[in-house]
């Protein structure tokens, strides 16, 4: 008896395998029993429906048998003279298949031999349970299906290697099955984000991904061309604009699953482009969002993972207990300063102090508070944690506290040391949302590449009357990522952007 496995290779090897691999397939070919002109197999039970419903028989027993079809790629084989028995990898998990060549005939047994490790193969035949404990299918028919003429990585230690993971994920999901779990684990929350609004009377809707105007958010758009129009266009960098043009418009909740795209860096938590929602609300303001948001994230978490105790990395994050503190509580708590009590040269001469520099255009006592509050305050916000009332300079989208002109009424929510989520009370009077985008743009002339653009259609939208409204942004991947125990955002989207190989 042997057992094929698959070892670590170097390049002649590997040009071995290749080649040998593509004689088999010409001689299939040559004997017109070309795998890839199959075009159907008709499975009946995937792995785990097998697994999960297979009902053990006392001896003598009269029952009927369970005949089912299977098919998956071939992960592993034991040859032993006149029968074999393999173990293929289908969408639910693994299964091993017996092959007796008294059973599928003398000529397809010579077949089954040959074929690879990787090749992805069919079958019909009764579930039993082998001597050794193991479900297994007794195969009376077996089928090539596609002849894999590339490796599978090592087979004991899987494919471990982070840059080739990410940029060839297929591959990754073969060698470690694990990571599936991870993205069952997005689907999950992406659907029940979606039951959790549609319950409370949102409705779902789409927005332009490509916009004359970047705006939004605060951020470097992608720039490309439009050649019939011959004009220059922008990946959309937020869709908020758009829904509350709805709002305008006379939906009363709304919200938008989709990809917002980004001309920034790249790292643990950030990606050119990612997925998010924002969703508003006529009627409320940002304290209905931070229900909202608590409600959202406990409402997937008893759907999805059956607990609101999250287990992230060496800590626990329970999303039963969540804290709220303005901005100006929360730098005083951890960084010994009350804000409200500084001037705006004082708060400029701290932030000079600790070494937060503070460029032209951005010497305010809201800049300085805000950095400072970036600085030394969100490194400490592990358990859920809504900071709200921020300064007007960050805020160019959010209405101003009634109490407090140099603020406004705005949260975001922190989970792990990490934003999670954006809210205002959004700003309805078109002549202070005029002169807000002119500030943006006057420092997107100084230089500010993030700043926003002056978008006059959505001030002609507000001058038609907007009503009190709250909105909210959650980013989906950041929230993936704290569902699913991973530390990078990179291990919750399926194809994220590489790098060039040959950059």
């Amino acid at each position: 008896m042997s057992e094929e496995k698959n070892t670590v290779l170097d390049e002649q090897e590997l040009n071995e395998i290749l080649r040998i691999r593509r004689e088999k397939l010409n001689k299939l070919i040559e004997d017109g029993k070309n795998p890839y002109e199959i075009t159907r197999f008709d499975k009946t039970h995937s792995s785990k429906q097998i697994l999960d419903t297979f009902v053990d028989h006392a001896e003598g027993e009269e029952y009927e048998p369970q005949i089912v079809a299977v098919a998956g790629r071939m992960t592993s084989r034991r040859i032993m003279g006149k029968a074999s028995f393999c173990h293929i990898l289908d969408g639910d998990g693994s299964i091993q298949l017996y092959v007796k060549r008294d059973e599928v005939g003398e000529d397809v047994y010579a077949e089954f031999k040959t074929w690879d490790i990787g090749d992805i193969i069919g079958g019909v035949g009764e579930v039993f349970r082998t001597h050794m404990g193991e479900i297994s299918v007794k195969l009376t028919k077996i089928e090539l299906l596609s002849k894999s003429l590339l490796p599978l990585p090592e087979k004991f230690h899987g494919l471990k290697d982070i840059e080739t993971r990410y940029r060839q994920r297929y591959v990754d999901l073969i060698a470690n099955p694990e990571v599936k779990r991870t993205f069952v684990i997005r689907s999950g929350i992406m659907k029940a984000i979606r039951e959790y609004l549609d319950n409370l009377g949102y409705l779902e809707v789409e927005t332009p991904i490509l916009n004359t105007i970047a705006g939004g958010a605060n951020a470097r758009p992608f720039i490309t061309h439009h050649n019939t129009l011959d004009i220059d266009m922008y990946m959309r960098i937020a869709t908020e604009l758009h829904l509350k043009r709805l709002i305008v418009g006379g939906f009363e909740r709304v919200y938008e699953i989709g990809r917002q795209f980004r001309n920034e860096g790249m790292d643990l938590k950030h990606n050119p482009e990612f997925t998010t929602i924002e969703l508003y609300q006529a009627y409320t303001d940002f304290i209905g969002m931070m229900e909202i948001a608590q409600g959202m994230f406990c409402y997937c978490a008893d759907k999805v993972l059956g607990t609101r105790l999250l287990p992230y990395g060496d800590i626990t994050i329970d999303l039963n207990n969540w804290r709220k503190l303005s901005m100006i509580d929360a730098v005083k708590l951890y960084m010994g300063v009350d804000f409200s009590k500084l001037s705006a040269k004082k708060a400029i001469q701290l932030c000079k102090e600790k070494g937060i520099e503070l460029p032209l255009g951005k010497q305010t006592w809201g800049n300085a508070l805000y950095e400072c509050f970036d600085a030394f305050v969100e490194k400490e916000l592990v358990q859920p944690t809504f900071i709200y009332d921020y300064p007007v300079e960050v805020s160019p989208l959010a209405k101003k506290k009634p109490t407090d002109p140099r603020l406004t009424e705005r949260f975001e929510f922190f989970i792990n040391c990490s934003e999670m989520g954006n809210a205002f009370s959004e700003l309805n009077d078109p002549i202070d949302q005029y002169e807000r985008f002119a500030a943006q743009v006057k420092a997107k002339a100084q230089g500010d590449d993030e700043a926003q653009m002056m978008d006059e259609d959505f001030v002609t939208a507000l001058q038609y009357g907007m009503p009190p409204t709250g909105g909210l942004g959650i980013g989906i991947d950041r929230m993936v990522m704290l569902f699913t125990n991973n530390q990078s955002i990179r291990d919750v989207l399926l194809f994220p952007t590489m790098k060039p190989l040959n950059k």
